[in-house]
């Protein structure tokens, strides 16, 4: 058996690869020609030798290798693999007990951020500072209690912020989620029922007027309105093409086939993760004639530049999402109706009053939608269907701007 002494002095000779010591079952001292001495366990499985290491000497002493050996010898008679066990032991050191919530939510969010949109990832770094770190960001993960995760999500909505602590509440799930794995302890995850803790929150609707009486009031309300020809075009563009307002204002001539009828929107503008906007196929939306028409005498205006509607104060940038918003509240129609709402009272109207297809309808407002049959509605091989469909919404717009009378068709049975 070894003593201290002859583990101290063990040299390897400079004529070989390495130099062993034997000390008793196994265990033995490795010198390297540079000095470096390290504690090996021989073990055996299926009738090969392997070893284990047992870390560096002298940082292990003699008497704590025989410790180590005795335990992995112990571990062994259970049943377990000793090996095994040190290589997870290795793998928790790097991932320790302590980690916070701050140190796990952060090497969470740099894994997600890169597959998100830029605003997305920035609103979720924003809520981890502002609504989490500053309650439990420097607590161990692992010593978190859901009753101090339900204090935090509780100081957003003595705010009002319902929506701010729903959303908060599905970040942290992700980020135990995440962590629940790798975690030393056997724990759960601590959001699991929160939500029943918490004000239900529904989502945001926009106000969208629905009465086909009253959307003739705001149809000849934008047709009259004072204020500049960009702004008026994009409201009387809004309900017929019933895009998104940030599609709408950032429409370019470069994406416009007027000949052809056809506004393409590049998939990097649609509302999708980061990997859907760089692999995903573009947005075709038919253009009936009245949009043909009122693109063309805009063309004048506008068409030397890069946007159809450019700002007053820069040419080079879109108008503003509260420009369309301002005009509605001048003429009236600000609470009642919103620019996004507007694709909501098309949806609502195309159906209930024209009887028209909701799964083209969706495919145009692009929706993701599935079929009967369970696959996703084909948003080009439909296009033909959705031109008729757009120019019959379109043609009924202007009657309802001329004030015909409306006679609401036999609302189908719910099934």
């Amino acid at each position: 058996m070894l003593t201290d002494a002859q583990c101290k002095n063990a040299k390897c000779p400079p004529d070989k690869a390495r130099a062993r010591f034997t000390d008793a079952a196994g265990l033995y001292l490795e010198v390297s020609p540079a000095g470096s001495k390290r504690w090996f366990w021989k073990t055996y499985a299926d009738g090969k030798e392997g070893r284990m290491a047992l870390w560096a000497y002298p940082a292990i002493s003699l008497s704590d290798a025989r410790k180590a050996r005795d335990a992995a010898k112990h571990h062994k008679s259970e049943g377990r693999n000793p090996v095994e066990m040190r290589k997870v032991q290795k793998l928790r050191a790097i991932r320790p007990e302590g980690d916070t919530f701050k140190a796990v939510a952060l090497e969470w969010y740099a894994k997600q951020a890169p597959q998100w949109s830029p605003s997305h990832a920035e609103r979720s770094r924003r809520q981890l500072e502002r609504d989490l770190f500053p309650v439990i960001g420097a607590r161990p993960i692992a010593d978190i209690h859901a009753m101090e995760l339900l204090a935090a999500l509780q100081k957003e909505e003595e705010r009002g912020a319902l929506e701010t602590a729903d959303r908060v509440l599905m970040l942290a799930r992700q980020i135990w989620d995440y962590w629940l794995p790798t975690a030393t302890v056997q724990q759960r995850n601590i959001t699991e029922g929160l939500k029943g803790r918490l004000t239900p929150y529904r989502g945001k609707t926009f106000a969208a007027i629905v009465d086909p009486v009253r959307f003739g009031d705001l149809l000849r309300a934008i047709t009259g309105y004072k204020g500049g020809v960009i702004v008026r075009t994009a409201l009387q563009l809004a309900p017929m093409l019933y895009q998104r307002p940030g599609n709408l204002r950032e429409m370019e001539w470069a994406e416009l086939d007027l000949d052809a009828a056809l506004w393409t929107i590049p998939s990097a503008k649609m509302k999708r993760t980061k990997l859907e906007k760089e692999q995903g196929e573009a947005h075709t939306v038919p253009l009936p004639t009245q949009a043909v028409d009122l693109l063309r005498s805009l063309q004048p205006v506008t068409g030397h530049g890069r946007y159809v509607f450019p700002g007053e104060r820069s040419h080079d940038r879109p108008i503003s999402d509260n420009s369309v918003r301002s005009a509605l509240y001048a003429l009236g129609f600000g609470k009642d109706q919103t620019w996004h709402g507007l694709r909501a009272s098309a949806r609502t109207m195309m159906v209930d009053q024209l009887n028209l297809d909701p799964l083209a309808i969706e495919a145009n407002l692009a929706h993701a939608v599935k079929d009967a049959n369970g696959r996703s509605y084909n948003r080009t091989q439909y296009l033909k269907q959705r031109f008729e469909q757009i120019q019959a919404w379109a043609d009924y717009l202007d009657k309802l701007r001329k004030g015909a009378d409306v006679i609401p068709l036999p609302q189908r049975a719910a099934r």
